[in-house]
Parts: C-alpha cells; structure tokens; sequence
C-alpha cells in the first residue's frame, strides 16, 4: 500500500514469520535513523563544513571527504550500543569494529560503506550510503573472518539516495521496496512497491575515460550499445547510477583495465549489497565471469570487476569478455 510507513510495512512483513524476536526490525530502524541524520547534513552541506577533505587518507590509498568521516561516525554511533550487532566493518575503517562492550552484542554483523560518492557533493550531485547485514556463523565473538562471506549469505542489503528528495531501497529476500522520505513528518512512506528492472535497457553506464585500458571484450561491448541506440549515462556515483538503472532498465560496468585489474569497487560494501538487490528486482551482476553474490572475499576490501543491471544486458556482457584475462586483450 503506496503511503505506508517504513515500520509499518516492516512489522507487516514481520508478521509472515511467527516467532521472529523483532530485533532485526529494530536494526532496520536504527539504519535509518543514521541515514536521516547524515541526509540532513547532505542538504545544508554548502552551509556547513561537511564538505572537502580532512587531509586524511583511508585504507584505500584515497583522501577522506569531511562528509565520509561524519558519516561513517554516525552510523557506529546510532548502533554500537542497540544490542543487535556483534560487529561492523566499512569501506572507510582499515579493520572491523567489533562492539566494544560485550553486554551490548547482538545477532547481526553489518557492512557499510558510508558514502558512496561523497566527492560530488562539492557540486551537488546525487550521492548515497549502501548497507548489508549478515548473520555471522556460530556463537562466538566476531573475527576478520566473520565478513568473508559468499553475499548470498545476506539477510538484507540496500541503500539510500540523497538527492532531490531522500530514498531507501531494500530487500530482504523477498523482493524490493522503495520508500521515500517524507521531511515533514520525518518518516520513510512507502513510495516503490515491489520493484522490477526491465529485462534490457537501453542506458548503459560506464566511465570511458578508462577506455584505453580496458579488454577488447569490454571495448567491443560498449561499442555495441552505442551502436544498438542506447544512450550513455554516468554520474560517477555508483548508488546514483544503479538506481536510475533499476527503474528505467540499464547496465553499470565498471570493468578491470591495464591499470586496476580487479576494478576498484569493494565486493563487501558495494558489490555484493547492490547485486542482491539487482537479482531480486530481476536483474544480474557480474565479475564477468559469474555472479557477484557466488564470491566470498578474501579480505574486507577485495576489490572487483562489476556489471550490473538489466538481466540480458550483463549477460550479454559476459558472454563479450569471456575467456579474458581482468584488464587484457
């Protein structure tokens, strides 16, 4: 029902499951407190100093924006003490976070990368947070190796958009759903109801400034889309470009070239969340080789190759590089 709130419809979707403890619902909640918060700052941000760099460098060799720092702070602090998560890890920590008190640990293991384009919001463009949570195996403390898991183990991955209006996407399994944030009552509504990329799209979105160092599979794929009609799109923020992808239909490539050859988006907070989204509206990621979510990573920031989007679009992708090498010829 278009309209309703976000906790009514996830104590709705609760109630298919008798005998569920209601603490995942609550996990949901605090995300999405965290992400009102940093969507505020978003929206004052040429008013505030939440823009530009904090002179530091992250684990990734990259300069940290003020907004990640603020961002990636906000989250930890809407969860660590909530009793639901034994451990969090983010694109922007060097290492996991393990709950420091023993007495506020939970069931749940979350993933997060805290602002996925935060070097456009200088120029006010579109930006996000993606997510994903994970039920770590046994009963002891969480470890490394907790996160390293195939992103089908996921029980629920998404993201949010802060843009012209602020958006939650999500699954859980059992389809997507989109809610829209409604400012003056300061509750997510119901907006996207069950929903479903196109099977071929006719956007394809992809960074050719890399073009000469990519394969000749990924030359050759994104030639035909040019030559089949299809109109180039690309925001350099990856949660900006997926979602229009989702509701419109479209492919998202960032493929290995000579210079990285894995790519450069993380398996756990970026790829591995968006593709199961992308397979539960209907869609497909890839490496190039496989599905995301088959990959389980060796260390927290395993980087990767990607395609996502409309179903047939990264199938014909993949059958375009197959058999090469990650960046060759």
């Amino acid at each position: 029902m278009l309209g309703m709130t976000l906790t009514r419809f996830i104590i709705e979707q609760q109630r298919q499951f008798p005998g569920v403890s209601g603490r995942f619902t609550s996990l949901l909640e605090g995300i999405t407190t965290a992400a009102k918060i940093i969507g505020r700052e978003v929206n004052k941000a040429g008013l505030a100093e939440t823009m530009g760099l904090t002179g530091r460098i992250n684990v990734h060799g990259e300069q940290v924006q003020k907004l990640d720092e603020f961002a990636n702070t906000t989250i930890i602090h809407a969860l660590d003490h909530t009793g639901l998560l034994a451990a969090m890890a983010s694109e922007e920590m060097e290492d996991f976070y393990p709950i420091p008190d023993p007495h506020a640990r939970g069931p749940y293991i979350l993933v997060f990368d805290p602002v996925d384009g935060s070097s456009n919001i200088d120029v006010n463009v579109s930006i996000g947070t993606i997510f994903s949570i994970y039920r770590p195996p046994g009963s002891a403390a969480a470890t490394a190796e907790s996160f390293l898991r195939p992103g089908r183990e996921q029980l629920c991955a998404g993201y949010f958009v802060y843009g012209s209006s602020t958006m939650l996407v999500y699954t859980t399994g059992r389809g997507v759903h989109g809610f829209t944030l409604d400012p003056t009552i300061g509750e997510f509504l119901l907006s996207h109801e069950s929903i479903r990329i196109p099977e071929r799209g006719a956007i394809y979105s992809v960074n050719e400034g890399n073009a000469a160092g990519w394969s000749s599979g990924v030359r050759a794929y994104v030639d035909s889309r040019k030559e089949g009609g299809c109109s180039a799109r690309y925001i350099g923020s990856l949660v900006s470009d997926f979602h229009r992808n989702l509701l419109k239909g479209g492919v998202f490539l960032y493929p290995g070239d000579r210079k990285s050859p894995e790519g450069k988006l993380r398996l756990l907070y970026e790829a591995s969340p968006l593709a199961f989204v992308a397979e539960q509206a209907g869609g497909a990621a890839s490496n190039g080789t496989g599905p995301i979510l088959d990959l389980a990573p060796k260390t927290l920031h395993q980087r990767v190759p990607l395609a996502i989007g409309s179903r047939l679009d990264v199938e014909e992708f993949e059958a375009a590089v197959s058999g090469e090498a990650p960046g060759g010829d």
